[in-house]
């Protein structure tokens, strides 16, 4: 896993270590694979590279990305609170209505509201109530963690061998869900591998036995910025995939004085200086509150099961089949390779970064499938370092689970096109084209697939995937109208006649409600619904069918009048059940 003697010397070379015995193939005629011969152009300069990436993540990462409602609850609750920061001018305090929101520091909170003051400033009508405004931070950060990713695969591996790791990260179905959210996990995931791929740099300069005279500023600088970044995102969890990463290499090496070229000294008074003040903001607004909430109550209570999110060691392993399509049986097929080569320098930095946190992740009980994402970068350069020196496994075990480039894409259309004909009663015809697409192509993956010609069949497997996010995220899940009740919700409150209309919510209290109706929507119970429609006019009681007879009770019992505006039939991801929500208002009220 290192930079071939031929690179180009943009790349950092060093002497090609031992990673297995490379085979080279039987058959030495060019396949004439349209898409290796993409790679090749690509390739053949850095700038090629990084626009290829580039448009790469844009074609996986914008389908849906504007016309998917707000998902709850997180991401529903991130940009909620976004909004009344920007409603209030207050950039410091961190709020979901009149609760307060200490779980994470403010760093995508900032982001987000720089997004929507933007899109207003650019003089985009109604900025703050369009989700896709505050998704923009989460699609910078995947595209940014893809191009980082070949940033520090350079590192490593040859620059073809750096395109096609960010292709695999690129590809990955986690990768692209929170691409596609506004939270935290994607801007995370950026920082993350910027500081890893700064302190690779130093510790590679290490081992190779370099002792400049005037050690560069450059990598220090990423690093302890990178980190700055995602303390201020994610509070101290990227310090631990760092801490994991250096204890494991000082054991293996016996000698972590490399440690010294990361100028600690000036780079923890850098990051001091980057994060201190909006940490004493806080602290002098709330005292202690904000620390006890996010550490004790946020971070500290994970390692129970915190929010019925609770599962057994190994769930993360499992899933890895899933989240990490298509690059998984790739995977899978390099890990006889990785672990031979486990003390060279290169493949141990990666394992140290990978095999440790990833233990800390399944031993902790709350389980997310995001948590690990921030190590799926390591075991992308790990895959394509095996990749491009031929030494993927020929296990006949193993190599069966090609067949996986076309199982995933055959399975999740046809549960997505089954669940948008049950919900919408419509075939969503428009999604059939990109199937179509999907299939053929992961078929060609699993088809074409011989261990000298993985390239190929990763590529057919990149551009299946491709086609399952226009399928999936472009097409069937904007259809999918059902699953997004608030959003019909605030549609039939923006129809009505009167102006500045007020509303109380019983028995459906999603986050996704508040954001796209007001913040000052009433969280309550049937009883109080009736109470609240009584005060006035231009006012509408959102009540789930189990809240509605204490509703018409307490409207009895007041001589409430009203008429039912429309009802919405929908189902509540979060809870995981129908939902009938009747919008009703006050008599008089149009």
């Amino acid at each position: 896993m290192v930079v071939s003697a031929y690179a180009e010397p943009m790349v950092e070379t060093y002497s090609r270590p031992r990673f297995g015995a490379p085979r080279e193939p039987k058959n030495l005629v060019n396949p004439g694979n349209r898409l290796v011969r993409v790679i090749d152009f690509v390739t053949a300069d850095h700038v090629r590279a990084v626009g290829f990436l580039l448009l790469c993540g844009l074609l996986l990462f914008l389908p849906g990305f504007f016309t998917i409602p707000p998902i709850d609850r997180d991401e529903a609750r991130f940009a909620q609170a976004t909004k009344q920061m920007v409603e209030t001018g207050d950039y410091v305090d961190i709020r979901f209505q009149d609760e307060v929101r200490y779980k994470k520091p403010v760093g995508i909170y900032w982001m987000q509201a720089a997004a929507v003051q933007t899109a207003s400033a650019l003089g985009l009508p109604r900025a703050q109530l369009r989700i896709w405004v505050y998704r923009v931070p989460s699609l910078i950060g995947a595209i940014g963690a893809v191009l980082l990713t070949y940033w520090t695969a350079l590192a490593f591996v040859t620059r073809r061998g750096a395109v096609l790791a960010a292709l695999i990260m690129c590809s990955s179905v986690l990768l692209s869900v929170e691409a596609r959210l506004a939270k935290t996990d994607a801007m995370l995931l950026l920082t993350v591998v910027a500081a890893m791929g700064a302190m690779a740099r130093v510790y590679l300069s290490w081992q190779r036995g370099e002792d400049p005279a005037h050690p560069p500023w450059s990598w220090p600088i990423i690093f302890w910025t990178a980190l700055a970044g995602g303390i201020l995102l994610k509070g101290p969890l990227i310090l631990m995939f760092i801490a994991l990463t250096v204890v494991t290499l000082a054991i293996l090496d016996r000698d972590a004085s490399w440690l010294w070229r990361l100028r600690p000294v000036w780079g923890l008074m850098w990051m001091l200086v980057l994060v201190l003040p909006w940490f004493i903001a806080i602290y002098w607004r709330a005292g202690e509150t904000f620390f006890a909430d996010s550490v004790g109550g946020d971070m500290l209570s994970k390692l129970a099961a915190q929010e019925s999110h609770g599962a057994p060691p190994g769930l993360y392993l499992l899933l890895f089949w899933i989240t990490f399509w298509p690059g998984a049986p790739l995977a899978a097929m390099a890990a006889p390779a990785v672990w031979g080569a486990r003390r060279e320098p290169g493949a141990q930095y990666l394992l140290a970064w990978l095999v440790p946190s990833w233990i800390v992740f399944e031993l902790v009980l709350t389980k997310l499938p995001h948590y690990v994402l921030p190590l799926y970068p390591a075991i992308a350069i790990l895959t394509a370092g095996a990749l491009e020196r031929r030494v993927l496994s020929r296990s006949a075990w193993l190599m069966r689970g090609s067949a996986w480039w076309f199982a995933i894409p055959a399975l999740a259309s046809i549960i997505a096109v089954v669940a948008a004909i049950k919900l919408t009663r419509q075939p969503v015809f428009v999604a059939w084209p990109f199937v179509g697409g999907t299939l053929i192509f992961g078929l060609f993956a699993w088809w074409l697939y011989e261990d000298n010609r993985a390239e190929r069949s990763l590529l057919n497997a990149f551009v299946a995937a491709i086609f399952l996010a226009f399928a999936l995220y472009g097409a069937v899940l904007p259809a999918m109208t059902p699953l997004f009740p608030s959003a019909e919700i605030a549609r039939a409150l923006r129809n009505v006649v009167c102006v500045g209309p007020k509303a109380a919510a019983a028995g459906f209290h999603e986050p996704s409600l508040v954001f796209m109706t007001d913040t000052s929507t009433v969280l309550t119970d049937g009883s109080r619904a009736a109470d609240f429609l009584s005060q006035g006019s231009c006012r509408f009681a959102l009540v789930e069918q189990r809240s509605e007879r204490a509703f018409v009770q307490r409207a009895e019992a007041i001589g409430l009048r009203y008429n039912v505006a429309t009802r919405i039939e929908g189902y509540n991801i979060s809870q995981g059940r129908g939902v009938s929500i009747a919008v009703f208002r006050s008599e008089g009220t149009e």
